[in-house]
């Protein structure tokens, strides 16, 4: 079976250490690999700073033209992130996320289509847990202190984070899309500050490990619908 892993920089293997951010080699998909063996093929198609709206645009060279059995689509954390440097200027003002909630449903809608039309199953993982204390402070550090005084009226990344997370469960539930509810299952994994890194969004090694683990347990039922699906 030949899997795709679309996404973002959580599907690249982007870690933060000490202040800089680096690609780890033990990664997701890397990972999903050596768990599932050579009789599967799993490819990396993760960009760091991806968002839906880049999803869409990379669709057809990096996923249709490469005929997967499967997909798993994980994106949203840089969907409902804001830009941060407005932000530090005007924290009194109103600020929206770089692709709005609504956008953000369409893109996943129309992946979910065309993935499907072509005789792929396209499965959904929800966004991962962030820590966002340690997020706010990488924030700050890094603009103004500023921005938590408008973290303070709106809530942030972590209001946002959960409300996309929901809007997005909730769209596979009416849709009859796969989702793998990552999320929870990560938080069962262990404390977030092990499975988090100081930035507060990029799993470390630990995390990464967790993540693969939680998908391959998926993917015998996976197997058995793809099969299903390519038996019609």
């Amino acid at each position: 079976m030949k899997l795709i892993c679309f996404g973002d920089s959580v599907t690249r293997g982007i870690t933060f250490v000490r202040g800089r951010f680096k690609i780890i080699r033990e990664n997701y998909p890397a990972l999903l690999q050596r768990f599932l063996g050579d009789g599967d093929e799993v490819i990396n198609k993760g960009v760091f700073n991806d968002n839906s709206d880049l999803l869409v645009q990379r669709l057809d060279h990096d996923v249709l033209d490469e005929h997967p059995d499967l997909v798993l689509i994980n994106v949203g954390g840089n969907d409902c992130n804001f830009p941060w440097d407005q932000v530090a200027k005007l924290p009194d003002s109103e600020h929206v996320p770089i692709v709005p909630i609504d956008r953000y449903l369409s893109n996943i809608k129309l992946m979910i289509d065309r993935i499907s039309a072509t005789g792929a199953l396209p499965v959904i993982l929800s966004l991962l847990p962030l820590d966002p204390a340690r997020y706010y402070q990488s924030l700050m550090s890094h603009y103004s202190h500023s921005i938590g005084h408008w973290i303070g009226m709106c809530g942030g990344i972590e209001h946002w984070h959960g409300m996309y997370n929901r809007a997005l469960k909730d769209l596979c539930k009416k849709s009859g899309a796969t989702l793998i509810d990552v999320r929870s299952a990560f938080k069962l994994k262990g404390d977030l500050k092990a499975l988090i890194n100081e930035d507060g969004l990029h799993p470390t090694a630990q995390g990464y490990k967790a993540l693969a683990e939680i998908v391959s347990g998926f993917v015998p039922e996976l197997r058995k619908s793809v099969t299903e699906m390519h038996a019609v």
